[in-house]
């Protein structure tokens, strides 16, 4: 157990509500919420009470980006460094280039790609910056109408993070991405909506609850490994080269679920009854994970 200084991480009937938590800074961005960030999402693939996963922000933002308030390098890197991606690409990473020239929001961004639950964004204002490509490692986005979102990099002069290069291409394609990275235009819900961004525009006061209400409906009378193994396979699997690669792990998933939860769920097909499944995410087959770098 961990306590958090700037997220709420709240469970309750199988659902895990994190909330950015700095309302008077607009719940901006800092190396401490990257921290507990990453540190969430891990904890939720092993933490059984979780079957989904809501994010939003307190009070009338989402995320306004990085906090530029703080002394130094405002994106918490080592300046001192001069580094080289053989560096990055060294296994493991020294701790001076995790810690002073890994991308922050990147850290968090991976951190969500390796959940093994579903993970659906309430966005409930301003997104903007990190508080935008934050949301791309989501399953779902649901945003408030007041919502604002922008891919603002340009303006400042730096480049997209928190794998966002690899997300938007794949949520909106590579014309639109480019477009919204080139334009680094602050978004309505509607314009969102009309990108592909989100997937509905909610009244404020019904975002939360439509977005939970749509999660459970995901999660209802599922197997845990089951859901974890189909999210992660889609994830890594869309990006091979070949479908030989997803053949060979759908084909050892195929066998430790026919030997797993899938036997129940045959038995409760035949018998026409609900499921009673008892696999648990937080013990995955052992051919998972298959796909870490």
């Amino acid at each position: 157990m961990r306590d958090y200084q700037t997220i709420r991480y709240e469970t309750e009937d199988g659902l895990l509500r994190l909330t950015l938590d700095r309302p008077e800074q607009m719940n901006a961005f800092t190396v401490e919420m990257a921290d507990e960030l990453e540190h969430a999402y891990r904890r939720a693939s092993s933490d059984d009470a979780v079957q989904a996963v809501v994010v939003t922000g307190e009070g009338r933002a989402f995320c306004a980006g990085m906090d530029l308030s703080v002394g130094g390098n405002v994106f918490g890197l080592d300046e001192s460094l001069q580094p080289t991606l053989a560096d990055l690409q060294q296994r493991p990473v020294r701790e001076e280039i995790e810690r002073g020239v890994r991308d922050t929001g990147g850290r968090v961004a991976l951190a969500m790609y390796d959940c093994t639950k579903p993970i659906i964004g309430a966005i409930n204002g301003a997104a903007v910056g990190i508080g935008a490509t934050m949301t791309l490692p989501m399953d779902f986005r649901f945003a408030s109408e007041k919502a604002r979102i922008g891919f603002v990099f340009g303006r400042l002069g730096i480049t997209p993070e928190a794998c966002s290069t690899w997300f938007l291409p794949r949520i909106v394609g590579m014309e639109r991405a480019l477009e919204l990275f080139y334009r680094a235009d602050i978004l309505t819900a509607q314009q969102a909506l009309d990108f592909g961004l989100v997937r509905e525009v909610v009244a404020p006061d019904d975002l939360v609850e439509t977005a939970c209400a749509f999660a459970r409906e995901l999660v209802a009378n599922r197997s845990p490994v089951s859901m974890a193994l189909i999210r992660q396979m889609v994830l890594s699997n869309s990006a091979q080269p070949h479908p030989r690669a997803a053949h060979d792990v759908e084909s050892l998933s195929m066998f430790y679920q026919s030997i797993g939860d899938g036997q129940e769920g045959v038995s409760a097909f035949l018998e026409k009854r609900e499921a009673r499944f008892t696999g648990k995410a937080s013990a995955m087959p052992p051919f998972y994970p298959w796909h870490e770098v």
